[in-house]
């Protein structure tokens, strides 16, 4: 018996410390078209936004299409150079945007598919804007140089057209899908796709929440306004889109420890990259391992020591069950098959909760009370007083999501007592 005894606790340690592979299961899933890749370009946001809004044409009950990200980017780039050249070099000039740029392009320009517009010289290589970048900078550059000496000649605009057309090709004004002849105009009023019902939403205590800012990121250049939500509200809004069947254009940091291209995964791990040991750091997003909670404070900090920063826009397309966490999201990314998961992603909720910058949203899969606030639907707005983990969430389908991720999901999708500028902890 004493030997027996004297076993039992080193069975238990080790069975304690077992390192378990993480394991997700499909909770609920958004259709949305193959993978592509921006290649050897800073286009995310266009990628990213194109998918998004093919998976809502899909939802809308439309036919899958390949929208040409090259025909927004191409607009994009030139309001881009005559908004640098008409602030005299002082405003943002490269690849980078946010998911409101197509969306404004969209607006303006209309859609296009991929095959009426592939956006390069020979579309069997990859897409590559470091030469085009560059030209385009040396040009505005000459024409601010010129207009601070008075000099820049009528016409400028049509030599940012024609460096873009030379280098991306020359936008059509009309073809043919299926054997109907669009413009760009009809063929986005013909998907249903109306960019007016789109919102940005984000989650920052410097200004106040339940009110719109004009987000203080370099890819703002179009002085886009972002509508301004405490975190478990911001959440909220997030898990309420999927369950309804919505896909979410997602804005997030990606250049911190807890984001592996490789394994696919993106997490924040309770023990710091410089903590672990060699052995740990082989075995990170192999095995599970302790997050950090997320609080409003802890993700203002590390947007204020611009720690999280703008990095890259993705398409959320899911959420997951993972055995040990919980709730985790499924990511469409636009670096090929080959990058994560046949090009997705697995992000846990609290890797959401620190590195989101904002979400891209239609305006229907929001919650009611939060579309009243923004002004979105009539009627006044009920602040519920019932504790988050009285009320009972299930999926939207035949199917209920496991009792983890419900758990989690009733978290952020109650109503809030009562919400006031200034932070608030995860509940």
């Amino acid at each position: 018996m004493k030997k027996l005894l004297f076993w039992l606790p080193l069975f238990f340690a080790a069975a304690s410390t077992a390192q378990t592979p993480y394991e997700f299961k499909e909770v609920k899933t958004v259709k949305a078209t193959p993978v592509k890749s921006q290649d050897q370009t800073g286009t995310c946001w266009a990628f990213s936004t194109a998918s998004f809004l093919e998976s809502e044409i899909i939802r809308m009950g439309k036919a899958p299409v390949d929208l040409s990200e090259m025909y927004v980017v191409r607009h994009i780039y030139r309001d881009k150079a005559e908004n640098y050249v008409r602030r005299q070099g002082t405003a943002q000039l490269g690849e980078g945007g946010l998911a409101h740029d197509l969306l404004n392009a969209v607006r303006e320009h209309g859609l296009v598919t991929e095959q009426a517009y592939p956006g390069r010289k020979d579309p069997s290589k990859p897409f590559s804007h470091s030469s085009l970048e560059q030209k385009l900078k040396d040009l505005c550059n000459s024409m601010v140089d010129q207009g601070k000496q008075g000099k820049l000649a009528a016409g400028w605009l049509g030599r940012i057209d024609s460096l873009l057309d030379a280098e991306l090709g020359k936008a059509p004004n009309t073809f043919v899908e299926n054997g109907v002849q669009y413009t760009p105009q009809s063929f986005r009023e013909y998907l249903d796709v109306t960019p007016d019902d789109y919102v940005n939403i984000t989650s920052f205590s410097h200004h106040p929440f339940y009110a719109s800012f004009m987000l203080e990121v370099p890819d703002n250049f179009a002085n886009g306004s972002f509508y301004n939500l405490p975190l478990s509200e911001m959440m909220r809004c997030l898990n309420y889109a999927i369950q309804q069947g919505y896909g979410v254009e997602w804005d997030a940091d990606v250049s911190n420890r807890g984001f592996s291209t490789q394994n696919g995964l993106a997490i924040v791990p309770e023990k710091e990259w410089k903590d672990k040991t060699t052995a740990e750091q082989a075995n990170s997003f192999k095995y599970w391992e302790d997050e950090k909670e997320v609080s409003q404070a802890y993700r203002q900090e590390m947007f204020d020591r611009q720690i999280t920063t703008d990095d890259h826009l993705m398409h959320i397309t899911g959420i997951t069950d993972e055995t040990q966490s919980g709730l985790f999201y499924t990511v469409k990314n636009s670096w090929g098959t080959n990058s994560g998961v046949d090009g997705y992603l697995n992000v846990s909720e609290n890797y959401m909760r620190l590195n989101t910058i904002s979400f891209t949203i239609h305006k229907n899969a929001l919650p009611s009370d939060v579309r009243k606030r923004m002004g979105l639907e009539p009627g006044q707005v009920t602040i519920e007083q019932t504790k988050p983990t009285n009320s009972t969430t299930t999926k939207p389908t035949s199917k209920t999501a496991p009792a983890n991720v419900q758990k989690n999901m009733r978290a952020t999708e109650a109503a809030p007592s009562k919400a006031s500028p200034g932070g608030g902890s995860k509940q």
